[in-house]
């Protein structure tokens, strides 16, 4: 087990701007692709800021998989890029593909007065988002960890998540509140801008014990 207790950077990355649906309809786990050529931008700004060999993970959704691919043909000295479901949107089940205007108001307002708990449009809860989320984190540092330290890293990243509104989110919530859950007012108001890209830094909630 490593002894390396310090916290990892995360950079994350939210998808370029999707196709195949209208403006204002809600969307997570439909997988829609995303715009060519915001994509290849998104992709040279984030190729700017890496070391190399730096771990690359990404969506399971096409919309963030292209984003990967824009950067590791742009970056091919970067650790391979591994899709991981962990790392997609929250599914809004039968939500999915509605205009938001057209969404029962009484089922919207049922998730606000529980947005922890409910399953959103019969899809996934907030609670499970997160949990997940905290997941996926502690693997990736858990990974970055057990790596060796070059010096070459320098305030480089540690590794890259090329992933979503939601999940962005969510790891900001972790970051700061950890163990609570969250009530509709208090879920973070970040409105990252599709390309867009920002670092956290993450650590894992279960540290190894002192000389294990």
């Amino acid at each position: 087990m490593s002894t390396d207790h310090r916290p990892i950077r995360l950079l994350l990355v939210r998808h370029a701007p999707v196709t195949g649906i209208a403006p204002g309809c809600c969307y997570g786990a439909l997988d829609l692709a995303a715009d060519p050529a915001a994509t290849q931008r998104a992709a040279a700004a984030v190729a700017a800021q890496l070391a190399p060999g730096t771990p690359v993970w990404s969506s399971s959704r096409r919309r963030a998989r292209l984003l990967g691919e824009a950067l590791r043909a742009l970056r091919p000295d970067l650790g391979p890029m591994r899709a991981d479901a962990r790392l997609d949107e929250l599914d809004f089940g039968r939500w999915e593909g509605q205009p938001w205007a057209a969404i029962d108001r009484t089922e919207f307002d049922a998730w606000m007065a529980d947005f922890a708990h409910t399953r959103v449009g019969g899809g996934e809860s907030v609670a499970q988002l997160l949990a997940r989320v905290a997941v996926a984190a502690d693997a990736v540092a858990e990974e970055v960890r057990a790596q060796p330290r070059t010096g070459a890293e320098g305030l480089a990243p540690d590794a890259v998540w090329i992933t979503h509104a939601g999940v962005i989110r969510a790891l900001d919530w972790l970051c700061t509140r950890r163990w609570e859950l969250p009530q509709a007012a208090d879920w973070p108001r970040l409105a990252l801008d599709f390309g867009a890209a920002v670092e956290r830094s993450w650590m894992p909630r279960f540290q190894p014990k002192s000389g294990s």
